[in-house]
């Protein structure tokens, strides 16, 4: 199937209240993800705000006007189906996946929960206590809770670097009026995306959703707090433990910025997979480490470029020593042309791949309406990964993988 097959098949409506409806039909299929995304995440809030993206992702889930908390969880169950929900740093996603027969009961569903959520008291003090729990379970993951500690201290003082959850602390003193005020700021038409990948109408879908969605009014969007990432930091918080939980991290590019795509090529090469560089030195070589992989974040104004590591407290320094020097080969010496394009392959195979999971074509059309404002094409992107070269990712190792720029935060065993 050619691009121009595929692109075809994409198409984009703006309401008049403002609300943006994007859908890919896709021959063949059965199923389709929708999509509610909002254009807010826990860094567009205020300290006083923290955790209240989250929260209210959780509350819209209570109960409506028209549906009580079971009816709203089985409604499309009953049929097959799943209705989910997550909070990002940058946005919001409530999102089903059905059978093309019940696209209209699934945008119902999600325009209830947007349109008519009554966040009742009763609701929002048994679901403190929900999310209290869920802060309490990833405090006790030392593998998830390192990179909550580690963007806190890449990002400090920056709504970038606030846990997506909140605190305990931030957590006890919500209440209805915060919820209303944060909702009423950033769930508006204007700030909405319904996002649809699979067997879909443009054209019903826009309809379902201009019949359904009765909103009205503009989102008070201050805008971002720039972000810019320490260097050279390491924090540690001693835990009584077995293992040592390890991120080395720091700065990278914007979602906007060409050079992602080379740290892309980077992230694969050394961590992402097993027959990653340090996967197969650090695990299969060595046995320093159980785990070991590396992230890659983009955001609207920085990125993050990363590495975990899970090991044996004896092993850490040996495990973070020769990360290091893996980096450095890097660093010092260009990859050869063989590994460029291998690299360049295991993109192109990981990004056509993901195009047979609808939620995942169905997120990357939202993503790219988020922070493009149009949808990138297929041959766009794939001539952005052939134009990687030994050079510009020699470049990008360059100004993002030298010890001076990274920064270690660890939770390794001890006691304060």
């Amino acid at each position: 199937m050619t691009d121009n097959i595929l692109s075809s098949l994409i198409n984009k409506t703006v309401l008049h209240n403002g609300l943006t409806v994007i859908s890919e039909n896709i021959p063949g299929y059965r199923s389709v993800s929708v999509g509610l995304w909002i254009k807010s995440g826990s860094r567009y809030e205020s300290l006083d705000e923290m955790g209240l993206a989250h929260f209210i992702e959780h509350m819209l889930f209570k109960g409506t006007s028209n549906r009580d908390a079971l009816q709203i969880a089985s409604e499309l169950e009953k049929y097959g189906g799943s209705i989910n929900a997550f909070t990002g740093k940058e946005e919001t996603c409530f999102y089903a996946h059905i059978l093309d027969t019940h696209l209209k009961k699934a945008v119902d569903v999600l325009a209830d929960m947007i349109c008519n959520s009554l966040f009742k008291a009763k609701d929002i003090a048994m679901e403190k206590q929900v999310v209290l729990e869920e802060i309490g379970s990833v405090q006790d993951s030392p593998e998830e809770h390192v990179f909550d500690i580690f963007q806190e201290k890449v990002f400090p003082h920056n709504p970038l670097g606030y846990p997506i959850l909140g605190y305990s602390e931030n957590v006890t003193e919500i209440n209805r009026d915060k919820i209303l005020q944060f909702f009423n700021k950033f769930y508006k038409p204007d700030n909405i995306i319904i996002s649809a990948a699979g067997k879909v109408n443009h054209n019903e879908l826009v309809e379902l959703v201009t019949h359904s969605f009765n909103l009205s009014g503009k989102a008070h969007n201050n805008g971002l707090i720039e972000a810019t990432a320490e260097r050279n930091l390491e924090f540690i918080l001693n835990k009584n433990l077995n293992q040592s939980h390890i991120c080395i991290g720091g700065q990278a590019v914007s979602y906007f910025d060409e050079k992602r795509f080379d740290l892309i090529a980077l992230n694969t090469y050394l961590g992402a997979g097993l027959s990653s560089i340090l996967f197969q030195v650090l695990r299969e070589e060595l046995g320093y480490v159980y785990s070991v992989y590396s992230f890659l974040d983009f955001y609207k104004d920085t990125g993050i470029i990363g590495f975990y590591l899970g090991t044996d407290p004896k092993n850490k320094n040996h495990a973070i020593e020769r990360l290091y020097q893996e980096l450095k080969k890097v660093v010092d010496k260009k990859l050869n042309e063989q590994s460029i394009s291998i690299l360049k392959e295991q993109m192109k195979g990981s990004f056509f791949l993901s195009l047979e999971s609808t939620f995942k074509r169905m997120s990357r059309l939202a993503k790219n309406e988020i922070y493009h404002k149009k949808f990138i094409s297929y041959d766009d992107l794939i001539d952005s990964i052939n134009h990687i070269s030994a050079e510009s990712v020699h470049n990008a190792a360059e100004l993002y993988l030298t010890q001076e720029s990274l920064n270690i935060v660890s939770i390794t065993p001890g006691w304060n």
